[in-house]
């Protein structure tokens, strides 16, 4: 293991000289007279840890913290005073200080010190590698290689940093905005907290307030005797996320709003006050600006979480990134199959450009899964994916008509619940493109009951 590298910045020679020289073995060690020389070092190569006297000559210690935080803003350092002066000191660990010292110095003292700081930077690191770790065996890319995608990309990698600013993510239906706000979580210095992800179209309006905040004790009617906690207090520590945040009633736009504004919060029939700290990342498909024009929408709340933005491009304005996509899906349902499909005929990729996705990637997956599913041959062929030239009108518009095809029955057996699944998805997709997204007109297509409808739903997504 490549040993803790530390920077020495005292101006008294002889302390410089005993503290590098108990440090030396250890550790990698450099010693500087001032403040100045110290940070232009760190152009190449910020240390681990500074330990660094208050009463520098020119910059002064407290001054010399600040930018080399500015450089290095996880920097670790230890500053040295030579009494124990409260102002000063205080002054030191408001600027980022980790701890201080007291001349005179002592040997022993100062190994405590050290070791503390150095563990604390040991820790530091074990969770930054976990998290990588965990970034790259778990969680779902956002799949592309377009100009577009890589600037969303860039977008997460930045807004990451932050553990709370709030974020609106805007795009069309099935854009994969639940997978940029996944990648913004797990990506963030609470990637170890929970996402709690709330599909606030799917929840009827009159119970949205009682689910996102809780509720006490009889606070309605058929409410839980014990109460229950909301889906914000689920969510402290970690990510909130608001999917179809336009449907929010404006009861529960004025509660999100004093809890983005204050922290806290009134479960429903509630008269205490509870604070929870999570980052609140909302997505929606519709014009907010169109909606706060209405009146059906608080503007002074869409600025709360709007603080940063980013658009999800249509699937359509990225064509480039269609075939990867699809290859992408091909193998993971070929293995949830235990299918051993290799690829695409030529004429099933030209398809799969040339097609029109009013659904984008959500209904590119929907159409890749039925075509492994139903498909027989070593090729994803033209047929297989039910996308054929049609359309009054429009003689060379490709659409995905999501015709389906059963496997027939033979010794070697069918996996009838994936039949089923794809057959639930294929028409519960169907009834929200001809409702235009409206659950509950979507039920009624299907002659099924609204809640019916909700839970079908959520469990194709689960």
């Amino acid at each position: 293991m490549t040993p803790f590298s530390i920077f020495v910045v005292e101006d008294e020679e002889s302390i410089r000289y005993g503290i590098s020289l108990a440090l030396e073995g250890k550790y990698r060690v450099r010693a500087f007279p001032d403040a100045e020389s110290a940070i232009a070092a760190m152009g190449e190569g910020a240390p681990d840890l500074v330990l660094m006297d208050i009463g520098l000559p020119g910059m002064n210690g407290v001054d010399a913290l600040k930018a080399m935080k500015g450089i290095r803003p996880d920097l670790v350092a230890l500053v040295i005073t030579a009494y124990e002066d409260v102002a000063t000191v205080v002054s030191a660990m408001k600027a980022g200080a980790f701890d201080y010292v007291l001349k005179p110095l002592h040997a022993e003292t100062l190994e405590v010190h050290v070791v503390n700081a150095l563990e604390t930077i040991r820790l530091k690191k074990e969770v930054r590698d976990l998290q990588e770790r965990y970034l790259r065996d778990n969680v779902p890319l956002f799949i592309g290689h377009s100009q577009r995608v890589r600037e969303v990309m860039e977008f997460v990698e930045a807004v990451s940093k932050s553990p709370d600013t709030p974020v609106l993510i805007e795009g069309e239906t099935g854009t994969g905005k639940e997978l940029i706000a996944a990648a913004i979580h797990y990506r963030s210095p609470h990637f170890r907290g929970p996402i709690v992800s709330v599909n606030c179209a799917a929840i009827p309006r009159e119970l949205i307030e009682s689910e996102l905040f809780g509720y006490e004790k009889g606070a309605f009617s058929g409410a839980s005797g014990a109460g229950k906690k909301g889906l914000v207090e689920q969510a402290a520590g970690g990510t909130l996320f608001l999917d179809e945040v336009g449907d929010l009633s404006t009861e529960a736009q004025a509660k999100l709003l004093r809890f983005l504004e204050e922290g806290e919060f009134y479960r429903v029939g509630g008269t205490r006050v509870l604070a929870v700290s999570t980052r609140v990342v909302s997505a929606t498909n519709k014009d907010l600006g169109d909606l706060i024009g209405k009146g059906s929408f608080r503007e002074d709340l869409y600025y709360r979480l709007a603080v940063v933005k980013v658009g999800i491009p249509s699937l359509n304005d990225r064509p480039e990134d269609i075939l990867p996509i699809a290859r992408h899906y091909l193998v993971e349902f070929c293995r949830k199959f235990g299918k051993s499909v290799t690829g695409f005929s030529p004429d099933a990729e030209e398809a799969l450009t040339s097609c029109r996705w009013k659904g984008n990637v959500r209904e590119l997956k929907n159409v890749i899964e039925r075509a492994i599913l139903m498909g027989k041959g070593q090729i994803v062929r033209r047929e297989d994916l039910g996308i054929t030239r049609g359309g009054a009108g429009a003689s060379t518009e490709m659409r995905a008509t999501g015709g389906l095809s059963f496997p027939p029955m033979t010794l070697s057996g069918v996996d009838l619940d994936s039949l089923q699944e794809s057959f639930d998805r294929y028409y519960i997709d169907e009834a929200l493109r001809l409702s235009g997204g409206n659950e509950s007109r979507a039920a009624s297509l299907l002659n099924i009951n609204h809640h019916t409808f909700r839970y079908r739903r959520k469990k194709l997504d689960s």
